[in-house]
């Protein structure tokens, strides 16, 4: 397992602290509207599952089946209409506008189509501006960025800007500026989808290999099919109704 750098560990978020014992990821009863009336489009219709610690777990469906939504709710990006979130113990619903920048901050890594990169930073500068967010000592925040990059295999690329980058290799940066404040949840939403068969792939794994080596869970959106073997296990969403896969 890479070990995180001392003094980056996250801090409770609400009273009490997580519930260690449970699921790290817990989704119940979900529902979520836009509009009002006959005009209304029902994204999600009392969507519920769990998801244990140390999993990757794929979510797919067609577009507009409401993949992207469940996610911004999971990452407490959006409010549901109806039912619960809980991350790591913390029922978002009961956690203040600070407190939710925290989880979000500290628990949650995000991981985007468009990759998200700060066009004008290096490699290493994009992975760190999550730990100058947080005051993270420079020498600590220098260690743990050459060791996220090194894991995902960049370690020779730390100066090169993203236009110097391949798309697979801008992912790799993503992903390791998605651990960089050693998160227990990561929601990636259709990771490989601007990349090409062969690099979605190894980009995939590369998050399975995430998973194990750095102990936390992950939430994957993905319409790639090739990609659903990789996953610990897959959940289907269709017209915002979700089944387990076989």
């Amino acid at each position: 397992m890479v070990q995180g750098v001392g003094g980056l560990s996250g801090t409770a978020v609400a009273p009490g602290g997580p519930d260690t014992g449970g699921p790290m990821l817990r989704v119940d009863n979900l529902h979520r509207s836009y509009g009002t009336g006959a005009a209304a489009v029902h994204a999600l219709r009392g969507v519920s599952f769990s998801v244990p610690r140390g999993e990757l777990v794929a979510l797919k469906g067609r577009s507009g089946s409401g993949k992207t939504t469940l996610l911004n709710l999971v990452g407490g990006l959006d409010t549901p209409d109806q039912g619960s979130v809980r991350v790591d113990g913390h029922d978002l619903a009961e956690l203040g506008e600070n407190e939710l920048l925290e989880l979000r901050r500290d628990r949650v890594g995000f991981i985007f189509q468009s990759f998200g990169l700060i066009p004008i930073l290096s490699a290493a500068e994009n992975v760190g501006v999550p730990l100058r967010l947080r005051k993270a000592d420079p020498k600590e925040r220098d260690e743990r960025v050459s060791l996220l990059l090194s894991l995902v295999g960049l370690a020779d690329h730390a100066l090169q800007r993203p236009g110097e980058l391949s798309g697979g290799q801008r992912q790799r940066v993503a992903i390791a500026r998605a651990l960089a404040n050693q998160p227990s949840l990561i929601i990636a939403d259709e990771p490989t989808g601007q990349l090409d068969a062969e690099t979605g792939h190894a980009v995939m794994e590369l998050l399975r290999a995430v998973v194990r080596s750095e102990g936390v869970t992950a939430l994957v959106a993905t319409h790639d099919t090739a990609l659903l073997d990789l996953a610990d296990r897959v959940l289907e969403l269709s017209d915002g109704e979700i089944t387990e896969a076989v």
